[in-house]
């Protein structure tokens, strides 16, 4: 992609209402929009470049594991939430709402209710069973007071999925499977993460664990252990803290954590009150044991960011990142600077390489700011130097410069990517 080409209106100024500097960047860097103050964000083509990218893996690593993708309406008839006896107890997060015929809907913020009332149709067996089905879609929740950019907006993209099963244990089986797939998806993405035991909440069950990105401006304070995976929030660990000993018997340590996934076991919870029912071996009928398991999407950016961040802008990781590599031409009216850029931009995009290229008629520094701010992890730049016949390499993180001929910039970078 050019530069020249892209849409990417980044700013100087941070906005009013920013304090984290994943909101912060997201909005200086042209990744997102604000919509007014509403808590709601346009995502400009490199934000939505970066959300389908984490989109993908959370994708292949669901359906590495079995499970399958639908897509649900956004708008679930309050019908559904009034036979789980959840209309009432939601609260005004719930946005409700009529129709023209004055019929009552919700924009959906979660989607127990619509994915039971799909599987009551068309499961009728145990032989239908175990199911996993999962949807990356909008979610709304009428938030009292949205902040913190995408961390807390009310309109966020979402991964919900819902298991069903003949029996309590091979609904544990399939928890255990999606603790271990969000922890490939949240090592891939390149976060460091804690799974700890939770409430559950609104959601209900008896079991549940959060997916905690370890960052100093998240809202939950976690307690862990460093010499083994021991995790939970502290509403869970009441008392626990700084210095405690671990059931492994090394220390505990208190510290803040982002809540960027949450799987439950939820047995028959919804499946009682929806009758979503099969016969089972005996044929009779029977309630489906229950798990739903979610990650916020659109909040994985957020956290990557707080997480991989300096005083300059956005680090991303590598799974994550708008492009892998950055071409600067410091000088646009240099025949030599643009020819040797233009030379690696078109052979590195025949090779597969996901390449941007400046070639804005802008001074030097105002593109070196850019590059900080948008935080592509690699990047070379072509200025004076090359009339010495020396290019420089450049890794995002901590801005480390390396220089490398001109003539062998190009085997160079082909080796790297």
């Amino acid at each position: 992609m050019r530069f020249s080409r892209l849409l990417v209106p980044t700013s100087k100024e941070t906005p009013n209402d920013a304090t984290l500097a994943s909101h912060i960047y997201l909005i200086r860097g042209g990744f997102i929009q604000s919509v007014g103050d509403s808590g709601l964000y346009n995502f400009l083509p490199l934000g939505k470049k970066i959300l389908d990218k984490v989109r993908n893996v959370v994708k292949e690593e669901l359906d590495n594991a079995g499970c399958q993708e639908v897509s649900l309406s956004f708008v679930t008839p309050t019908s559904l939430w009034e036979e789980s006896g959840r209309a009432g107890e939601y609260g005004k997060e719930l946005l409700r709402f009529k129709d023209r015929k004055d019929n009552d809907y919700v924009l959906s913020p979660t989607n127990e209710e619509a994915m039971v009332n799909l599987v009551r149709q068309t499961v009728k067996s145990y032989k239908q069973l175990p199911l996993n089905l999962y949807q990356i879609n909008l979610k709304f929740r009428d938030e009292i007071r949205p902040r913190f950019g995408l961390m807390r907006g009310r309109e966020f993209l979402m991964k919900d999925a819902y298991s069903f099963h003949a029996t309590f244990e091979d609904m544990q089986r399939e928890f255990a499977l999606m603790e271990e797939t969000y922890k490939k998806i949240f090592t891939r993405l390149g976060l460091d993460f804690r799974v700890v035991q939770a409430d559950s909440g609104q959601i209900g069950g008896d079991g549940s664990k959060e997916f905690m990105i370890l960052a100093d401006s998240g809202e939950d304070d976690i307690i862990v252990c460093d010499a083994c995976d021991y995790g939970a929030n502290v509403e869970v660990a009441q008392n626990a803290k700084t210095g405690d000993i671990c059931r492994c018997g090394a220390s505990l340590r208190l510290t803040k954590g982002i809540e960027a996934g949450h799987i439950f076991q939820l047995g028959t919870k919804y499946s009682e009150s929806l009758k979503a029912t099969f016969l089972n071996e005996d044929g009779k009928a029977q309630a489906c044991e229950m798990g739903t398991y979610g990650i916020g999407v659109s909040r994985l950016l957020a956290g990557i960011i707080e997480q991989n961040h300096d005083d300059k802008g956005c680090i991303w990781t590598k799974e994550s990142a708008p492009f892998d590599l950055q071409i600067i031409i410091s000088n646009i009216k240099d025949e030599a600077q643009v020819a040797l850029g233009e030379k690696l931009y078109n052979a590195l995009k025949l090779k597969g390489v996901d390449v941007l290229l400046d070639d804005r008629k802008e001074r030097f520094g105002s593109k070196i700011k850019d590059y900080e701010l948008v935080g592509v992890p690699y990047g070379v730049i072509i200025g004076k130097k090359l009339a010495e016949g020396m290019v420089e390499f450049v890794t995002r993180d901590r801005m480390l410069k390396e220089e490398i001929s001109s003539e062998e910039i190009l085997s160079f970078l082909e080796g790297k990517f």
